[in-house]
This record gives C-alpha cells, structure tokens and sequence, in this order.
C-alpha cells in the first residue's frame, strides 16, 4: 500500500514531464514522418547551388556523403530521395520484375506485329507517290522526266500494291531480330532518368493512403515511445539526457514507419493477427497503377520506334531493314526491271534501290509514333504487365518496390534523429523549472 502511495504521489510531482514528453515526442514524430515524406518526394528535380571545387572534392568524401542528392554534381541542395534515384529504380524494376514480366519479343508480340503493319500501310501508302517521284528525281530526273505519266504512274501503282507484303515483311523481321534491337532495361532507365516524376507517381498513385496513414502512426510511434522516455528522464534528472533520447526516438520512429510500409511482405500470424506491409498488402491495386506507367509512358510503340532508329542498335535496325526491302523493291519494279537495270548501267540502279530502301525505312518506322495509336495498342501491354505484376511474390514485388530507396534510407532515419535531438532540446528550454 504504502508503495501504489508513493508512487501516486511521484506521478503527482512529475505530472508535468510525463505528460508533456510523450506528447512531445508524439509531435514530433508525426513532423519526422510528414517532413520525410517531403523528402523521399521532392523536389522532382535538384534544387540547390554549385560550389566550385565541389565536384572534384566529392570523390574524396564518404560513400555514405556522396550518395546524397546532388554531391556527385558539384552541389549543394537537395532532390527528393525517389526521382533522384529514378534511373537506379528503373534498373532494379527492369531487373526484379519486368524481366520477369516479359521478354522484348513479347512485349512486341502483345502490340499486334499485324495492326501494326496494317497501320503502317494505311499511313505510308498516301505517301508512297510522293517518295517515288522525290526519289527518281534525285537519282535520275531525266530517264523520270523522260517516262510517259501513264508508266510513272503505274510504277506507283505496283509500288502501292506491294506495299502490305512489304510492310509485312519488316514487321516480321523486326520480330525476328526484336530481342537483338531493343533494350526494355535501358528504355526503361533512360525514361525514368528523363522523367523523374514518374517514378514519383507509382508511389503516388496507388500508395497515398497508406503514407497518409505512416504520418498518422509517426505520433502513435512518438508517443509511446515517449512514455519510457518521460520516466527514465524524471529519474534520472540530467538535462543532456532527453536530447539524447529524442535522437534514439527519432531514429526509431522513421525506423518504424519504413517497417510499416513494407514489412513483412508475406503476411504473418502475430498474436492471432494477420500483419503485413501496407504496400504489399496492396500488391494487386499497385500491379493496375504500375502497368498503367509502364504501358502508356516507358514501353510504348512510339518509344519503342525511337528506340529502333535513335537508340543504341539504331544503324542495325537500319541496315537489317533495307536488306528486307531491296528484294520487295525489286519486286515492285516488275517486269521492266531488268531493262531499267541495263539503261542506267547496275551501280545507278542500286543507287536508286538503295536510296529507296533507306527513305522506306524511315517511312516504315514513323507510324510507330502515331500517339493516339501508339495509345490504342498499349492495351495489351497493361493487361500483361498488371497480370504478371500480381503474381509476382510479394518478396520481390517489395524488393522492387523499395530497393533503390534502401540505401539511402540512412538518410531518412539522420533526419529523424537531428529532429528528435532538436526536439529534445526544445522540450528542455521550455520546461525546464517545471
């Protein structure tokens, strides 16, 4: 009795710190939680100021120092943590799930080779009269010139009427050689690096509410842990001691809130409750958020016909494309061709073949950069992605999710703890005397 009596009365004299240090720290863990969201998110692109010498400098400091946002460039400032690693989030998609979730010759397959060339004919064979005739005259205006417009325009003619069997045979061919041509790995991380914010909306989209409620559980986490705080603080009496808590209870509070979002990716029994990640618990919904991204702004037909003539392998596509249309080239010249041959002499005529093949190529792949198209056929692509994203194991689906932010989480958890020793000290000037 005389104990539950003392200790009443202790509670009584103490009233004051053991209350107003868990709602402290409860306040302050929900700022920690709320301004590390900031700082995973923005800003999208550096903000900050170059510091000459600092560039040269940087490789000389810390790993640790030379991952923050903007160290490497010569800067200080700062970029949100998620799209200043958009590129690395990329790779490590590309390496953890779209490598599972198909090969490029898939991905190609899944836009419909035959719509495809269908399109190409319906946008190309408008044109075909007008290549014809700038080719011609470039090459050899006098023998054009010189041809009766009935016979120029039945070349025309064969050259339209072939066009689908041409067509056809380079969008063949590209799926043919399509693993050899295009890169997803590189789309990928080339887009996320120019496009940062994308990166930003996968989490966005589908996630808000579960960060919503990681700002929410920063002051359930801060305020209990500074229930322990509160106590040990009034017995022990020592004014440097609470700063140096708060550090812990900062730490431990972003800590915390990373393990809420992401942990465990499978769910678990614990005391009769099913517990899982936030973000994997919603795998399903964030499959339809992602594959909607990658469809309709990574691996799109228009980027995919970048990709072909601009990108790395863009003289191959090139070349392997004009080797397929010579021989339709040839076919289109029917009959007359031989003749043809024999009045310009062998080399003007390949000339010309050459010329025409090269002009084809690049009229071929330009309808792949139809938007609205490009759009219509990303259907097939989201449907694919969204599927295999679901069934990914929620373990890799969190390593996707989360493995480019992993390392720098660090930083994360520094801001946490400079908050809680901040908050540590303010709570000392304002109360103390109390």
């Amino acid at each position: 009795m005389h104990a539950v009596d003392w200790l009443l009365g202790w509670v009584v004299d103490h009233w004051v710190h053991l209350v107003s240090v868990p709602v402290f720290t409860g306040v302050i863990g929900w700022l920690i939680n709320w301004s590390g969201l900031i700082m995973l998110f923005a800003p999208v692109r550096f903000h900050g100021v170059t510091v000459p010498g600092m560039r040269q400098l940087a490789h000389a400091l810390p790993r640790k120092v030379q991952e923050i946002p903007g160290v490497m460039q010569g800067g200080i400032g700062w970029q949100g943590i998620i799209p200043a690693r958009a590129a690395k989030m990329g790779s490590i998609a590309v390496d953890k799930a779209i490598a599972k979730l198909g090969t490029p010759s898939e991905f190609y397959h899944q836009l419909e080779p035959a719509k495809i060339a269908e399109h190409i004919v319906e946008v190309f064979s408008p044109e075909v009269p007008e290549l014809v005739d700038r080719v011609m005259r470039a090459e050899h205006p006098r023998l054009w010139h010189d041809l009766p417009p009935g016979v120029r325009t039945a070349i025309v003619a064969r050259v339209q009427l072939s066009l689908p069997s041409v067509v056809g045979r380079v969008t063949d061919e590209i799926g043919e050689h399509i693993d050899e041509l295009l890169d997803p790995k590189l789309m990928v991380i080339e887009h996320f690096r120019a496009n940062p914010a994308l990166v930003v909306r996968i989490f966005r989209d589908f996630g808000q509410r579960e960060l919503n409620l990681m700002v929410a559980f920063g002051f359930i986490f801060g305020f209990l842990l500074g229930i322990p705080v509160g106590v040990i603080d009034v017995v022990v009496g020592t004014w440097w001691l609470l700063p140096l808590l708060g550090v812990v209870v900062g730490w431990v509070t972003n800590l915390l809130g990373m393990w809420l979002i992401f942990s465990p990716p499978e769910p678990r029994r614990v005391l009769g409750i099913t517990v899982q990640g936030l973000f994997p618990r919603r795998q399903s919904e964030a499959a339809d958020v992602y594959a909607g991204i990658i469809a309709d702004d990574v691996i799109t037909l228009e980027h995919i016909g970048d990709f072909l003539l601009d990108g790395p392998h863009g003289d191959k596509t090139r070349t392997m494309l004009a080797a397929a249309l010579r021989p339709a080239i040839d076919h289109a010249a029917g009959p007359v061709r031989g003749a043809v041959r024999v009045a310009l002499g062998p080399d003007r005529f390949d000339t010309i073949r050459e010329s025409a093949a090269q002009e084809a190529v690049v009229r071929t792949i330009t309808p792949f950069k139809d938007h609205g198209f490009s759009r219509r056929q990303a259907a097939k692509i989201r449907e694919m992605v969204a599927r295999r994203t679901r069934e990914l194991a929620p373990s890799d689906f969190v390593d996707m999710m989360r493995s480019a932010i992993k390392e720098d989480e660090w930083l994360l958890y520094l801001h946490g703890a400079i908050m809680g020793l901040a908050g540590g000290f303010l709570h000392v000037a304002i109360f103390t005397g109390f």
